[in-house]
């Protein structure tokens, strides 16, 4: 059995040997099984969670709440969890709760943690691999150089400036790779969105601050083109992403894009243009398809529209028009992925299950990226109504590779040229 972890006020991680680890799955306190666990992988985080309290089963039998360091009753702690790097899918919640009511978590991706054998594990699953989005390979000694080099040969691009705070500030790692010329880069140009998503990374819908600004200027196509044409060119496996965490939905801005793209196309055919979006506006959609997308992401909480509505809250476009976005962009030959964005007791429910299937078995997505949902269980599931029995995120991702033969499961995005 795992055992309870928790921190104390040294900040020193340790075991409590008689607390029997737990973790949570919706409202559910549930013991993990084995295969929902795996080794604290290497660029993971270990972080403690402040104001919250390790929950765990008392001799192995009775849920209790540590409060006090074991054979020190006057130490507090603090519960301990993992933030996971690209590539792995949490499959628990940490076991914790809070003695005051109005605690908020912040936007983060807690996973449960655990001792057993003397080594750290991590509620989580291996969905994709994990290479270029390891830590090592990000916010090294060079990167100010670098920006400072690229902020010099583009010295009048309000998107560069943006992406150099948003890599400094934010140590984002897609506006990062502009600067590194590698991999999948971010080129936000959109301050408006058509949703109000409550786990929004830019725009806070909740009682706590969003942990990034949205940019509020609109670009040229100048700045779009220039950007885009000089990471195709040089990066290697290069990726342009239009929908960032500092934005709204790129979509809206298809004018400009498309005449961006156009541009870019008439002078290489080299890398990948994508889009990360809600796909609630397919006329836009139709005009970056037109245009010479490559590939199109689409990020989705539910397919069920009551549930969808509630986590989206869209305006002037429907679920309908979603599904009706990926048809159009899948027959004109873009590759489409699905965002899910995945919360352990919610997206593994079996009606949510039966949902999502009844969408990939028509054959018109070509990978499911499971994104860990960043928001505090009590603000989503008290707005969620309660639906089928939870599977577990291990068992789901299972159904659907052996419901949808050549169904690609990922995190992230790939290259399509």
């Amino acid at each position: 059995m795992f055992l309870t972890v928790y921190a104390n006020p040294q900040g020193e991680v340790l075991e409590h040997p008689g607390m029997v680890m737990l973790g949570r799955s919706g409202m559910d306190w549930v013991v993990p099984e084995k295969e929902e666990m795996i080794l604290l992988p290497k660029g993971a985080s270990l972080v403690s969670i402040p104001a919250y309290l390790p929950v765990g089963l008392e001799g192995g039998e009775h849920v209790n709440c540590l409060e006090r360091e074991p054979g020190n009753g006057s130490s507090p702690v603090v519960a301990v969890a993992a933030l996971l790097p690209q590539g792995f899918t949490r499959t628990l919640l940490p076991a914790c709760v809070s003695p005051g009511k109005d605690e908020v978590l912040p936007l983060l991706g807690y996973a449960a943690v655990g001792l057993l054998n003397d080594e750290l594990w991590v509620a989580a699953v291996q969905s994709d691999e994990h290479r270029k989005w390891h830590p090592r390979y990000y916010n090294t000694a060079g990167l100010p150089g670098r920006i400072n080099g690229l902020l010099k040969k583009y010295p009048d691009n309000r998107i560069l400036r943006q992406l150099a705070r948003c890599s400094l500030q934010y140590s984002c790692y897609t506006a990062q790779n502009l600067f590194y010329g590698r991999w999948e880069a971010g080129i936000p140009t959109m301050a408006a969105c058509n949703a109000d998503c409550i786990g929004c990374i830019s725009e806070s819908h909740l009682d706590i601050d969003s942990p990034q600004n949205r940019l509020d200027f609109n670009p040229s196509v100048q700045e779009i083109y220039e950007l885009a044409l000089e990471h195709l060119i040089h990066a290697r496996e290069g990726i342009i992403s239009f929908g960032q965490g500092c934005e709204g939905e790129p979509s809206l801005n298809a004018d400009k894009l498309s005449r961006a793209i156009r541009k870019v196309r008439a002078q290489t055919e080299r890398g990948t243009i994508n889009m990360n979006s809600n796909a609630g506006y397919t006329e836009g959609i139709k005009k970056m398809c037109a245009a010479g997308l490559d590939s199109l992401r689409v990020t989705l909480f539910s397919c069920q529209e009551k549930n969808y509505d509630i986590y989206h809250r869209p305006q002037n476009y429907s679920l309908q028009d979603v599904l009706d976005s990926i048809s159009f962009a899948h027959d004109y030959g873009v590759q489409v992925s699905l965002n899910l964005l995945t919360f352990p007791g919610f997206t593994d429910r079996e009606d949510e299950i039966e949902a999502l299937l009844e969408l990939l078995i028509r054959k018109q997505v070509d990978m499911v990226q499971f994104r860990n949902l960043n928001i505090d269980p009590r603000e989503l599931l008290a707005r969620v109504p309660a639906g089928g029995e939870a599977l577990g995120i291990k068992n789901f991702i299972d159904i659907l590779q052996s419901e949808i033969p050549g169904l690609k499961i990922g995190s992230y995005s790939h290259p399509v040229r």
